[in-house]
């Protein structure tokens, strides 16, 4: 994206791999983290919080400092994908070397090695067999669609008491607790590219 200029600023962190500057949401390019509400395996048994963790491992990177994004692409819902940097740290490098994050293969091999360094040494998300990320995200929406409106079509579209539109993906930890009201001008989303193009934002979680 040569004719998007850099964006540089303090940033706001929406989740594991996702931070505001400014109005733009940034996609954090090359990782994919646990999702808000989601738990990893423990070695020897149980489960920890990864996802909550691994936003908080994100909100420990950026507290305070300079942040530089440097555009890549936008994606399918109009996120702008960026790699960002604190300082000369390299953000999604050190969340899968951390192993706060899985290195996003799908889309780029940026950090297949430092990926290997978080495995062998059984860092964060690989202390045990863990579900990644995406495989999580598709069973909490094969999990929601039977119960939306329209087939396919279960993101929750939210108007708060301060009249913000925030949407909610089945990923959302506050999910199961938000209800949809049609009268308020409350609505339902097949996609998050619709919600966003509709004047619905993501909602952030700390």
């Amino acid at each position: 994206m040569g004719d998007t200029p850099r964006l540089a600023g303090h940033a706001v962190v929406v989740d594991g791999d996702t931070v505001k500057l400014g109005s733009e949401t940034i996609r954090i390019h090359g990782i994919d983290a646990p999702e808000h509400s989601q738990s990893c395996a423990r070695a020897g048994g149980g489960t920890w919080a990864c996802g909550k963790v691994a936003t908080g491992f994100m909100a420990k990177l950026v507290k305070g400092r300079q942040i530089t994004c440097r555009p890549v692409e936008r994606d399918r819902y109009d996120r702008l994908v960026a790699k960002c940097f604190a300082g000369k740290q390299d953000i999604g490098r050190e969340m899968v070397r951390s192993g706060h994050a899985w290195a996003f293969i799908r889309y780029s091999d940026d950090y297949v090695d430092i990926e290997a360094f978080a495995k062998r040494e059984r860092l964060g998300i690989w202390k045990a067999e863990s579900e990644p990320a995406w495989a999580f995200r598709a069973k909490d929406w094969e999990r929601a669609t039977p119960v939306a409106p329209r087939e396919n079509c279960p993101i929750k579209g939210n108007i708060s008491t301060k009249g913000e539109k925030i949407y909610h993906p089945p990923s959302s930890p506050a999910y199961a607790k938000t209800r949809i009201n049609l009268a308020k001008g409350e609505r339902w989303f097949c996609n998050e590219q619709e919600a966003i193009a509709a004047g619905w934002r993501a909602a952030r979680w700390k």
